[in-house]
Order: structure tokens, then C-alpha cells, then sequence
């Protein structure tokens, strides 16, 4: 176990941390599988802003990677763009 106050402090937050990055993770991927599921057109576009917006965010505070974050937008601007 932590013998000091600050490791005591550090172990705290990063199970704060790591439940919130997995709930904001979760979250992306089942709003990229909703996009995918999408077959109408307008219906789409107007998610893909939403959900490409959400990746930008979450690469932002490093929850992913900002090269997933770019290869999902491009994956899924392709997708958008065939509908």
C-alpha cells in the first residue's frame, strides 16, 4: 500500500480518471457504431459532425490517440460520403 499522502492522492485520481476516460471511450465507440448503422444520407451528415467533434475533444485530452481519432473521421467521412 501508498506510504505517502501524495501517492495516496495520485492512486485517487487516477481511478477518477480512469473510469472517466472509459465512460467518454465507451461512449465514442458506440457513436461510431450508430454512424456506421446509419443508411440515410442527411440523417448521417448530421451525426458525423457531432461524433467527429466528440473524437476531436476526446484526442484533445488524450482519452485516444489523435491519430485513432483521425483514422476513425476519415473511415467515417468515406461512409458518409458512399450513403
Amino acid at each position: 500500500m501508498a506510504n505517502h499522502k501524495s501517492s495516496e492522492k495520485r492512486i485517487r485520481q487516477t481511478q477518477v480518471r480512469n473510469l472517466r476516460n472509459r465512460y467518454y471511450a465507451k461512449t465514442a465507440r458506440n457513436a461510431v457504431r450508430k454512424l456506421r448503422a446509419t443508411t440515410v444520407k442527411e440523417e448521417a451528415a448530421a451525426l458525423y459532425v457531432k461524433v467527429s467533434s466528440m473524437l476531436d475533444k476526446l484526442a484533445k485530452k488524450n482519452v485516444i490517440h489523435k491519430n485513432k481519432a483521425a483514422n476513425l473521421k476519415s473511415k467515417l467521412a468515406l461512409h458518409v460520403n458512399k450513403l
